[in-house]
């Protein structure tokens, strides 16, 4: 509502308590939705996953993988055959691009391994701070930051959480006032709750966990019928 009060920093480390709390009971294991076993194959899903979802990343990978086993394999790539291996990822010139020289990267500065460090990550060709926070928590366990997707920017937003609708300033917003120990499962968990219930277009209010402590910032209420008796 314009001219509303944001609430204060307080009230919204209050609120980010109860929407761990709830997501816990509700995901009690949620994962990085990501095949992968090992640093070097979740550092080229998730530069794959830019602008698509992980569901056909996993379908692409498992050849991919096959093909290029390691940094070294992928550094000598050749760009045309790798384009076509990624290519139903979308943005496959750039991506494939991306993927080489970041390989090549990993085998001149890191001796083929992927870096556990975050400036380090961020060097790295096609990789931004959510793709870093993205291998540090899932592959090393570091809680580096917020992995702030499509889904937890609209979550976190709607959830009263944060007021930005930039992923930089919404990071900052979650890492004031979510405990840094739950950071890591906290992307994961609203990944899963934006996937299953809450939609962009069709958030499903009425069958969410969440409802009784969400305050459903920037949501429109259903539009009533003609003929319910309110609207008469």
């Amino acid at each position: 509502m314009p001219g509303a009060k944001r609430p204060s920093q307080k009230q919204r480390k209050l609120q980010a308590s109860r929407v761990v709390e709830a997501l816990e009971r509700l995901y009690p294991r949620a994962e990085c939705a990501l095949r992968h076993r090992n640093p070097f194959e979740l550092i080229v899903a998730t530069i794959l996953s830019a602008q698509c979802t992980d569901v056909r990343v996993n379908m692409v990978t498992p050849a991919l993988f096959a093909r290029y086993p390691d940094a070294r394999a992928l550094a000598a790539a050749d760009q045309s055959e790798l384009e076509t291996l990624i290519h139903s990822t979308g943005f496959f010139r750039a991506k494939a691009q991306n993927l080489i020289a970041m390989a090549s990267q990993l085998v001149e500065k890191h001796g083929g391994n992927v870096p556990a460090d975050l400036d380090a990550l961020t060097a790295l060709a096609g990789v931004g701070r959510k793709t870093a926070n993205v291998v540090l928590g899932v592959a090393f366990g570091q809680a580096s930051g917020v992995v702030v997707d499509t889904h937890v920017k609209r979550l976190a937003f709607r959830l009263g959480l944060t007021s930005n609708r930039e992923p930089v300033s919404i990071e900052q917003d979650l890492m004031k006032c979510v405990p840094q120990a739950h950071w890591i499962d906290l992307s994961h968990r609203l990944i899963l709750l934006g996937r299953q219930t809450c939609g962009a277009l069709r958030p499903q209010c009425d069958d969410c966990a969440l409802q009784s402590i969400c305050p459903r910032t920037g949501i429109k209420p259903k539009p009533q019928r003609k003929d319910s008796p309110k609207a008469r």
